[in-house]
């Protein structure tokens, strides 16, 4: 018998953690996240391999748009491994992504045994600061997640897609609260100083096509700035 493990693979299963604890108790399985939420994969790995589970099971779960690609998956449960001290697990991992929480058995029924040989947490691709003019501070707070930021951060990506900007013209991260929580969703374009509040979709496309196109900010949806 083997411990099962889904993996929320993006900031969206992090928001959707309720109804993948209800589908991960259904299954006798537990919880784990490979970005900003608890427990983290490898403190999942830590305490089932404790615990003295010789043979564990990786589902990564990407309900959302931005998920990490499938690979993010076996290179963190990999470096796990290799840095285990204790009880190594056999670790099998599902080969695609359950895009949905029907999806799950169908990636369960398609495993790979994980190697330890799999690439690392370091590529030569990932060693500069990437050339961005903006960084887009989009704002994961519990209040902006409420408000819809997840359909904001969507439309920018395509949007961004569409006029083709890559990490070398525009750097997007999501951070944790920002302030000022009343006026979520907000969105911050640094370095210019400039922040957004109760962005909407269309406020988010004017963001693109206006600020980081043409570098001219988004009035009506700008926050005063104040300094001391």
């Amino acid at each position: 018998m083997t411990a099962v493990v889904l993996v929320g693979m993006s900031v969206t299963d992090v928001d959707n953690r309720d109804a993948i604890v209800v589908e991960a108790q259904r299954r006798g399985a537990t919880l784990a996240f490979l970005q900003m939420g608890d427990p983290s994969l490898s403190l999942e790995l830590t305490r089932l391999a404790d615990a003295g589970e010789s043979s564990i099971t990786l589902i990564g779960i990407d309900t959302g748009l931005l998920a990490p690609g499938h690979s993010w998956l076996p290179r963190i449960a990999a470096h796990w491994w290799r840095e285990r001290a204790g009880l190594r697990p056999t670790i099998l991992i599902g080969s695609r992504l359950a895009k949905s929480l029907g999806d799950i058995d169908e990636a369960l029924a398609d495993t790979k045994p994980l190697t330890g040989h799999e690439p690392g947490l370091t590529s030569a691709a990932w060693e500069d600061v990437t050339a961005h003019r903006h960084q887009v501070m989009v704002c994961r707070g519990p209040r902006c997640t409420a408000q819809g930021q997840m359909d904001n951060v969507r439309t920018m990506v395509l949007a961004m897609v569409e006029h083709n900007l890559g990490d070398d013209d525009v750097l997007l991260v999501h951070t944790g609260c920002q302030f000022p929580c009343n006026q979520a969703p907000v969105i911050s374009v640094q370095p210019d100083d400039v922040w957004y509040g109760s962005v909407d979709p269309a406020a988010a496309r004017a963001i693109v096509e206006q600020h980081l196109l043409a570098d001219v900010p988004v009035d009506s949806h700008r926050l005063p700035r104040a300094r001391v």
